[in-house]
């Protein structure tokens, strides 16, 4: 493992290092060996703190929460502020530093695993070997919450159980920022669209039908450009998620009412009961009546 910074720890902050003979059976667990943490922290405010590496063997997550900071790795210069992810990949000499006058508080962790190239090449931009050093994803509540779990492995002396939880939160973790860098990314250009505004209308308007031009129309751009933009953040077309809302309202409906087929079909927007049952099957891969059934134990859950 790549050394931590000796940086002097005040009372508010953590600095946890995963015993060795710990991530020797982490590195060994079908479970973890992976992708596992070698040692983690929370600086808050760390004034003062600074690090440089000219040899860096493993990998490096941060994400700064408040504060500024400064990054040099890759022959160029970072400047860290709040939201930012930094992931410095294994091999890349590097150092950073808080900023004197408003120093960053920062969740830290090193990693290592055989699916840590894998995670790294994960993040990359389109078209690029490897990731943006400095990821501009935002402050997000779950993320912060993922990261105080992953730390929670230090409470455990010696319990590998805990260990490979926290190896898993870790991949939670690197996935979890691969689905928000999207819509930041978006964000970033200045070219995004209020998805939070396109997705409350379709909650709004679930029970009936709605086109792309409407739709296209709440964030003022032409059909195309919306379907593009869309898909580009979600992964998916406009219409395709309206329809996968829809079929999730109607599960809700079928496990919360005993309501008919016709009804649950026509709750959510569809006067053809038949056509109804024929998407639900499509996406659910159980018919509307199959699946009522499973709550009670009347249908196997895993279908035919």
């Amino acid at each position: 493992m790549s050394t931590p910074s000796s940086w002097p720890l005040p009372p508010e902050s953590i600095r946890f290092v995963i015993p060795r003979r710990v991530i020797s059976e982490l590195a060994q667990h079908p479970l973890s060996s992976g992708l596992y943490p070698l040692g983690m922290g929370y600086y808050r405010q760390a004034t003062g703190h600074h690090m440089e590496r000219d040899v860096h063997d493993d990998n490096l997550l941060i994400y700064c929460l408040d504060g500024e900071g400064d990054l040099e790795a890759g022959g160029k210069k970072h400047r860290v502020r709040p939201g930012d992810i930094l992931l410095i990949p294994k091999g890349i000499p590097h150092s950073y530093k808080a900023r004197r006058k408003n120093p960053w508080t920062i969740y830290w962790v090193h990693f290592h695993g055989h699916h840590a190239s894998d995670f790294v090449q994960h993040l990359a931009l389109p078209r690029s070997d490897l990731p943006h050093l400095v990821m501009p994803i935002g402050i997000h509540s779950r993320l912060v919450s993922d990261f105080e779990a992953l730390l929670e492995a230090r409470e455990s002396t010696y319990n590998i159980n805990a260990y490979i939880c926290a190896a898993n939160q870790l991949r939670q973790i690197m996935a979890h920022i691969a689905l928000l860098q999207p819509l930041a990314r978006h964000k970033q250009s200045g070219e995004g669209i209020d998805i939070e505004r396109v997705h409350s209308l379709m909650q709004a308007r679930a029970h009936e039908q709605l086109d792309l031009d409407t739709l296209a129309e709440t964030v003022n751009l032409s059909k195309y450009h919306f379907v593009k933009k869309y898909k580009e953040i979600t992964g998916t077309t406009p219409i395709n998620h309206f329809i996968q809302l829809k079929i999730e309202r109607a599960c809700h409906l079928l496990d919360t009412t005993n309501n008919s087929i016709n009804e649950i079909a026509f709750a959510v927007g569809y006067e053809d009961a038949y056509y109804f049952s024929r998407i639900f099957k499509k996406l659910m891969g159980v018919s509307p009546s199959q699946y009522r059934k499973m709550r009670t134990g009347a249908f196997p859950y895993k279908g035919d």
